[in-house]
């Protein structure tokens, strides 16, 4: 507070849809929020955990905070941040009775997939399915489940496959983001407080545990000949959109 700074978190979350429109799949999408988007919006906004997970985690593992732990944790944020890829499905399931660990604790099968056709395009990575809605979803659900939080887009994007031959023209990445933005957009025209969009990613990146073999840069490193940089269609577009008197 002296520094005259701010202090947010940023989360990873999908957006999760109903399998199908039945009470059951619906409260698999919604156990299936808790234990992952809510999982750390609740205990910030209200100091406890998401009655989903106190209902579903046995055995004493759901740890369980203190009066001072609870009061420290309530409202200690000026922003959330929020990096949104990709949306799935949430099927209702049979909670596991044995070899109980927190991905069984929800009760919901989580899939890409509905009666074998994909939520969206893919891209280079099998995770990564293209459904624009879901940010807007996922902004919008933060907003009135939790009290109206000041927002930033701290991760947004897509990757390609990484090839031997510089690759500059990333279409799909621009529709991507045009896709996005709009929902962002949209999102705000009704009242979320989103303040900012950050791009996953300037430049192509060491991404996990698939190393150099997807590309997620507005930007082409050439990692075989010193870094050497190339802009890619999307940085084009990007400087464009941001700055459209400038670009005409």
């Amino acid at each position: 507070a002296s520094q005259k700074g701010q202090v947010g978190i940023a989360l990873n979350a999908a957006w999760n849809l109903p399998y199908t429109e039945s009470a059951e799949d619906r409260s698999a999408a919604a156990r299936a929020m808790a234990f992952t988007f809510d999982y750390f919006m609740e205990p910030l906004v209200t100091g406890k955990y998401p009655v989903d997970m106190v209902n579903n985690v046995k055995g004493g593992r759901l740890p369980i905070f203190t009066a001072q732990q609870s009061k420290m944790l309530k409202g200690s944020y000026d922003f959330i941040g929020i990096n949104y890829y990709s949306s799935t499905y949430a099927k209702d399931v049979p909670c596991s009775t044995e070899q109980v660990t927190m991905f069984s604790d929800p009760c919901a099968s989580v899939t890409g997939e509905r009666e074998g056709v994909p939520i969206g395009p893919k891209a280079a990575s099998d995770w990564l399915l293209v459904y624009p809605k879901g940010i807007r979803d996922l902004v919008l659900y933060a907003k009135y489940k939790f009290k109206d939080p000041v927002m930033y887009i701290t991760e947004n994007g897509r990757d390609e496959f990484s090839t031997d031959k510089i690759f500059l023209k990333d279409g799909d990445r621009i529709d991507y983001y045009a896709r996005h933005l709009e929902m962002v957009q949209d999102a705000i025209s009704v009242g979320a407080n989103v303040k900012g969009f950050f791009a996953w990613s300037l430049l192509d990146n060491f991404e996990w545990a698939v190393g150099y073999t997807v590309r997620f840069g507005l930007v082409y490193v050439d990692f075989k000949d010193g870094c050497k940089r190339y802009p890619k269609k999307s940085a084009d577009w990007f400087t464009e959109f941001l700055n459209p008197k400038k670009s005409n």
